[in-house]
C-alpha cells in the first residue's frame, strides 16, 4: 500500500466501483422515493454535516477518477469482498427502512444488531475500495467521512430520542451504535 499511488486515467480505475455507489443510490432513490423521504427528516446541524460529507464525497469521488484498482492482488479481492459485504449491508438497511410504518423507529432486521446500518454499509464500502486501491490517502479521507458521519449519527439520535422518547431509548440500550450483538433488555 502506499500514501499516493501513481495517477493515471483507465478503465479499473476506483471511479468504476464508484459508479456503482451512484447506481445503487439512484435505483434506492427511484424504488424508495416517497416512503423513505418521509421517513427521514432532516434537522439544521444535520444539514452541516451532511453537507461535510458531501464534500468528501466528492473529493473521493474526483480522486478516484485517477487511482488505479490493483488487480490481482490480495489488495484487490480483500478490498472487493469489504465493498461488497458494505453495498449488501446498504441494501438491506434500505429495505428495512421501507418496511417500517411512518412514524416508527427503524428498530427491526440489520437495525437489530447496529442502530446506524447504513453508515456501517458506506464504511464498508469506502474501506472496501481504499484497499482496493491500495491507497492510503484514500483511507485517510474515508475515515474523515466517518468521523463526520459519527457526529451527524449522534444528532439524529438526539431527535430520535426527543420523537420517540422512552421506547428509543430502550433501543438504544439494547443495540449498539455501531455493530454487534444485541443486548437480551434482560436487567437492564
Amino acid at each position: 500500500m502506499s500514501l499516493i499511488p501513481g495517477f493515471e486515467l483507465g478503465l479499473w480505475n476506483a471511479w468504476i466501483l464508484f459508479l456503482l455507489i451512484f447506481l445503487y443510490i439512484i435505483v434506492t432513490v427511484k424504488i424508495f422515493k416517497n416512503d423513505v423521504g418521509k421517513k427521514i427528516a432532516h434537522g439544521e446541524e444535520e444539514r452541516k454535516y451532511s453537507m461535510s460529507v458531501a464534500l468528501f464525497f466528492f473529493i473521493l469521488l474526483i480522486y478516484s477518477i485517477f487511482l488505479p484498482l490493483r488487480l490481482g492482488t490480495i489488495f484487490f479481492y480483500a478490498g472487493l469482498s469489504i465493498y461488497l459485504l458494505g453495498l449488501i449491508v446498504c441494501t438491506i438497511a434500505i429495505a428495512n427502512v421501507a418496511a417500517t410504518p411512518l412514524g416508527r423507529p427503524f428498530t427491526r432486521g440489520v437495525y437489530h444488531y447496529s442502530r446506524n446500518p447504513l453508515s456501517l454499509g458506506m464504511l464498508l464500502i469506502f474501506l472496501g475500495i481504499g484497499v482496493a486501491s491500495a491507497s492510503w490517502l484514500y483511507l485517510l479521507l474515508s475515515a474523515m467521512i466517518m468521523i463526520i458521519a459519527h457526529f451527524m449519527v449522534l444528532v439524529e439520535e438526539r431527535s430520535c430520542l426527543n420523537k420517540f422518547g422512552d421506547s428509543y431509548r430502550e433501543y438504544m440500550n439494547k443495540t449498539p451504535r455501531w455493530i454487534g450483538i444485541p443486548k437480551s433488555g434482560k436487567g437492564e
